[in-house]
């Protein structure tokens, strides 16, 4: 009988969330076939069998375990069942008689009380209260000796009692939040309280980036196998940004800044288990095909639940783009122990002032939340202004004149 254990997902990390199981008790399961998704408070894993064989649980979806308890029990004397699943016995079908039963009788009403003169009708005390609320006596339901309305009516009483039920679904459900979930929910309360926190905005014409993608998308995509999209060329532009201004590339470490002289990007992606941020590392050494790979692969591992922890930290600076979403503007909120984050927003068309002249362009905003405690004034707003110069000239910023060579096409 062999005992599965919680492996370690990471450093630091101490125990994990049974989300899901993916066998029943009893079933028969093969090497290396997925048993559970664990959550973990940096991501979700999928638990594979280290063995063939009849699979007895030991704990339950929603128990949190610590890393090397027995979660489950794996017989690998156990033949496999024929047809590939664990066998039952048949079960004899047995018909069992309808009960008759008497319906049961119903008790008796209750006699309503008799109407007489005091009934809906308020004590004296009860009419003040109603009058200095203006409600009329009619609507209020009397709990006094025949039906009389006394103080504790009328102060009890609101319009929305008196009106018809509601008709619509008024029904409510709740589920305890995952491991990973109540981790991000802390992490983000002590981003708030523990850093400096300010947000700067700009907007950037992104006519230039369309342009280059409109010529060069169709031929990029069949000779890389990946789409040209705009995050390749804000992570370059941001890459560009952080050699400019260092210090937006930094983090606190007790009573000393750690400055990083390579850029690992941390890419915010939308996944089944909520919003995951994956790292591009070195991103300052890859091209932009090597970007918009690097993008996919993460993206397609977090929509998989592949994505394993390493993948998920030391990352140096984050960008996220809620503007896939539909977001006109927002505060990005850092991610720890970053110091810096690039919010990228929707594209709208608007009417923008060039060379004197009113004509339409796709703008966005953009936004760099920060902590100003390493990161001043000035490097802030110059670290986003060098993106924005970037995004309107990538052409001899981001691709040093040559497109096509920048592209590898």
């Amino acid at each position: 009988m062999l005992e599965m254990k919680v492996p370690s997902p990471g450093e630091s990390i101490t125990e994990v969330e049974i989300a899901t199981w993916l066998v029943k008790d009893g079933d028969y399961v093969e090497k290396d076939q997925a048993i559970a998704e664990v959550d973990s408070d940096k991501a979700t894993l999928e638990l594979p069998a280290e063995e063939s064989g009849i699979i007895t649980l030991k704990a339950e979806e929603g128990d949190v375990v610590e890393v090397g308890q027995v979660v489950c029990l794996i017989d690998t004397s156990a033949a496999k069942p024929e047809g590939g699943a664990a066998a039952e016995a048949p079960k004899a079908e047995v018909k069992e008689e309808p009960k008759k039963e008497e319906a049961p009788k119903a008790a008796p009403a209750p006699a309503a009380p008799a109407a007489t003169y005091a009934t809906g009708t308020p004590s004296p005390t009860a009419k003040k209260v109603l009058d200095e609320k203006g409600i009329d006596a009619s609507q209020v339901k009397g709990s006094g000796r025949d039906g009389r309305i006394t103080q504790e009516d009328a102060v009890r009483f609101t319009p929305a009692m008196g009106t018809a039920p509601v008709s619509g679904n008024r029904a409510q459900s709740e589920k305890k939040m995952s491991v990973l979930r109540r981790k991000i929910a802390q992490r983000l309360v002590s981003v708030k309280n523990e850093t400096a926190m300010l947000t700067t905005f700009n907007e950037v014409d992104m006519s230039a980036i369309f342009a280059l993608r409109n010529q060069y998308k169709d031929e990029f995509k069949a000779k890389h196998g990946v789409g040209l999209g705009f995050m390749s060329f804000f992570t370059k532009a941001v890459t560009r940004g952080l050699e400019l201004y260092p210090d937006v590339n930094s983090m606190i470490d007790g009573d000393y800044q750690v400055k990083f002289d390579f850029q690992d990007i941390s890419v915010a992606v939308s996944g089944p288990k909520g919003l995951m941020v994956p790292v591009v590392r070195n991103a300052e050494n890859l091209t932009f095909r090597g970007v918009e790979q690097s993008i996919k692969d993460l993206a397609i591992k977090v929509r998989d639940g592949k994505i394993s922890v390493d993948e998920m930290t030391g990352g140096t600076f984050t960008i996220t783009n809620g503007g896939v979403f539909g977001s006109m503007m927002s505060t990005p909120i850092i991610n720890p122990p970053q110091s810096g984050i690039l919010g990228m927003h929707n594209i709208v068309e608007r009417p923008v002032v060039k060379n004197g002249q009113i004509v339409i362009a796709p703008m966005m905003y953009i936004a760099l939340s920060y902590d100003h405690r390493v990161i001043d004034g000035r490097e802030s707003v110059g670290f986003l202004v060098a993106v924005k110069e970037a995004i309107e000239d990538p052409l001899n910023l981001l691709m040093g004149g040559d497109a096509k060579k920048a592209l590898e096409l």
